[in-house]
């Protein structure tokens, strides 16, 4: 028999994205403190709010039932300032349901007062004391979680020293840390604090310090030195995608034998910040066929794929290859799972470098073949 050359060759290898729309699921162990409007403001007081020199306050500065609102400038705002108007009153308002949600909240853990040198999870603390004092550096660790949710709660004070940090990890967020405060705040100088206090009193922040999150006091005043205070916002949901490169070559094979080749880099990017993700992606391909005339066409039922391990992963989960060795290939006429994420946590991905394999039948005529490989994911 006469071995004629067939050249078969993959292009338009196509990508579908799905974006899986739901709302954003918060830690199983606790939802946000809900903020309500006081959510717009970056400080808010019940006297009055003062500045000495050069703070630079991000989001807005509210007032109520006081109207005080001193040292802007030479403090800069990005914001508005709102001096008992109707939306500090109502900023208010929702500090104070804010604040009795906070207070409501059940510990799930009691700690000593010196929250400095440990790290914490995502949970409701109450301390041994009452109090809580950070002299050093804190960390909150969201452990892969986005949606991770932390609630110190102090019947009396919360008190940090000089050059003291709140650290955050892990995809933890600023803006699901809440300090609910007794009596009075006091952050000290030079420091980096993250989270929103709900004090019950009045909030002091020391010279030089940043503030990632909102500092807000029901009865009392908020007093600030040369600060730097920005309105913590949680990060916006993505989506779920996978990407694959346009064009691959399998290259050449006679009559009766068998083309194959790596597609490339095949990526699952899940950015939805969901808190327990999973997902599955799916393979399939076309019938190959000749560009001239007459068409000829080789079946997908010739065509297997086998996907290989994950040449790269991040985030927590357990990632899947749906064929992880070539004996494991299967013939890709219907959609078959290329990859998995089960048990996970948070924003992932994955890549790996499928191969794709093409059986040539003894009756194909020498050409140059086509086909589409469709991902997808779910």
């Amino acid at each position: 028999m006469a071995r004629v050359a067939t050249a078969l060759t993959l292009v338009g290898a196509t990508t579908v994205l799905f974006l899986v729309a739901g709302p954003r699921s918060a830690s199983a162990a606790e939802l946000p403190v809900p903020l309500g409007t006081a959510e717009n403001f970056a400080v808010l007081a019940g006297t009055t709010v003062t500045n000495t020199g050069l703070s630079v306050v991000t989001g807005d500065i509210g007032v109520s039932p006081g109207t005080a609102v001193v040292g802007f400038p030479p403090g800069q705002l990005n914001g508005t300032i709102h001096s008992n108007d109707g939306p500090a009153v109502q900023g208010k308002s929702d500090l104070a349901v804010a604040y009795n949600d906070a207070a409501s909240r059940a510990p799930t853990d009691i700690v000593p007062d010196e929250l400095a040198g440990t790290t914490r999870t995502t949970g409701v603390y109450a301390s041994t004391g009452g109090t809580f004092t950070i002299s050093g550096d804190l960390t909150l660790d969201a452990e892969g979680d986005p949606n991770a949710v932390f609630i110190f709660k102090a019947t009396s004070t919360l008190i940090t020293g000089a050059s003291s940090t709140v650290n955050l990890v892990n995809g933890a967020q600023s803006c699901n840390v809440f300090w609910q405060v007794g009596s009075s705040a006091t952050l000290g100088a030079n420091s980096t604090f993250r989270g929103n206090i709900l004090a019950l009193t009045s909030i002091t922040v020391g010279a030089g310090l940043e503030v990632d999150g909102r500092t807000m006091a029901i009865n009392g005043a908020v007093t600030m030195d040369t600060d730097t205070v920005t309105r913590s916002t949680c990060a916006e949901p993505g989506e779920l995608s996978i990407s694959a490169p346009e064009t691959a070559d399998l290259g050449s094979a006679n009559l009766g034998g068998v083309v194959s080749g790596q597609l490339g880099p095949v990526t699952v990017t899940d950015e939805r910040l969901l808190s327990a993700p999973s997902w599955t992606a799916t393979v399939v391909a076309s019938n190959f066929v000749t560009s001239g005339v007459p068409v000829h066409t080789i079946s997908n039922t010739n065509a297997s794929y086998w996907s290989g391990p994950a040449t790269a992963t991040s985030g927590i989960g357990t990632f899947t290859s749906g064929q992880p060795t070539a004996a494991d290939a299967e013939i890709i006429n219907v959609e078959r799972t290329a990859f998995t994420l089960t048990e996970g946590i948070g924003n992932n991905s994955v890549t790996w470098d499928p191969v794709v394999s093409v059986q040539i039948p003894m009756a194909a005529v020498a050409g140059s073949y086509t086909g589409t490989i469709t991902f997808s994911v779910a």
